[in-house]
């Protein structure tokens, strides 16, 4: 255990409190997550615990301090800065703050910053290589980037078009029964693809370019037969493909295309004996040139902090049963 003293300058009472939080609750949060003893009187800090949670604990107030200065803090601003800071896989305090800036996606809208070392890794692939697999729980921004990154090949004009594609592994009763044709009835299952189009692109822009079929949503069916030059394609949900499908998949693209598929191998919902695609292609494609894979984990969630503690939870309760 060690205790380290410093100052936060410039002072100034409008950015301390806005540090501090209403009832130091960004202050608290920062002590229990890094599990440090924090005090704070002024511009003066003292912070006390493990040398490693310690030097993370200065890193991270320093840098919610300098972002007082151009915004409001919220606490899942303070969770999201503790995430970047790698604290969960640090070893010793050989682990600092990655510095990903050189890395941000650039949209006309939006500015995307990857956040941790595994999603650094996983934007650089993306741009490196023509085919990337991004695997890993809920919440790790798999989708969310592989979005932006093709929104972002758009605009640069390095693709021609988007497709999105997702296996429509409810296509009998459930999804039978709702109204629509199959693409249709498909859409809400994507969802999260269009909700960060619209953040991207706008929704009156988004729905000109699908008009015009620059940006194309179909389910995986509709892919048998072709072949897809200048895209970016993005195949979500891609644990619920079969080994025949994700062959069918795979072998679509063209000249001038990237692909990105994403999956959740804890949420697959075949039927019992199917065996996954994405697993299957994570095993006889590994070690192929211009084929990048990125596996997330639970510590690399960015959501609520009780998020990760579930994705946890159920690992843990998958392991006891096997």
């Amino acid at each position: 255990m060690e205790t380290v003293e410093f100052l936060l300058s410039p002072f100034d009472n409008r950015r301390m409190a806005n540090l501090c939080g209403q009832l130091n609750e960004h202050l608290k949060q920062v002590e229990e997550r890094l599990g440090i003893e924090l005090r704070q009187r002024g511009d003066r800090f003292s912070i006390r615990g493990e040398h490693g949670a310690v030097k993370v604990a200065q890193q991270v107030l320093d840098i919610l301090y300098r972002s007082t200065s151009i915004e409001e803090l919220s606490p899942e601003k303070v969770h999201l800065v503790i995430q970047e800071s790698g604290f969960d896989e640090m070893s010793g305090d050989q682990q600092s703050i990655p510095a990903s800036s050189q890395l941000d996606i650039r949209c006309r809208r939006v500015r995307v910053r990857p956040r941790g070392e595994r999603q650094i890794q996983y934007v650089s692939s993306i741009r490196d290589r023509d085919l990337t697999f991004g695997v890993g729980p809920a919440g790790t921004g798999k989708t969310y980037l592989a979005v932006a990154c093709a929104v972002e090949a758009l605009e640069q004009e390095e693709v021609r078009r988007l497709i999105l594609v997702r296996p429509a592994v409810e296509a009998g009763e459930r999804l039978g029964f709702l109204p629509g044709d199959l693409t249709q009835k498909i859409d809400p299952y994507l969802r999260p693809i269009y909700d960060a189009l619209y953040e991207m692109l706008g929704f009156d822009r988004v729905a000109k370019l699908i008009d015009r079929n620059v940006i194309e949503v179909a389910p995986l069916a509709f892919m048998r037969g072709r072949t897809l030059n200048n895209s970016f394609i993005i195949l979500d949900e891609a644990q619920n493909t079969t080994i025949e499908q994700m062959k069918m998949f795979l072998t679509r693209f063209g000249y001038g295309s990237k692909v990105v598929v994403t999956g959740d191998m804890t949420q697959i919902d075949l039927p019992k004996h199917t065996f996954s695609g994405l697993k299957h292609a994570l095993t006889i494609l590994q070690g192929m040139e211009s084929i990048g894979s990125v596996s997330f984990h639970s510590r690399d969630v960015f959501r609520h902090p009780l998020v990760k503690s579930i994705v946890n939870a159920y690992e843990k309760n998958e392991q006891s049963v096997e």
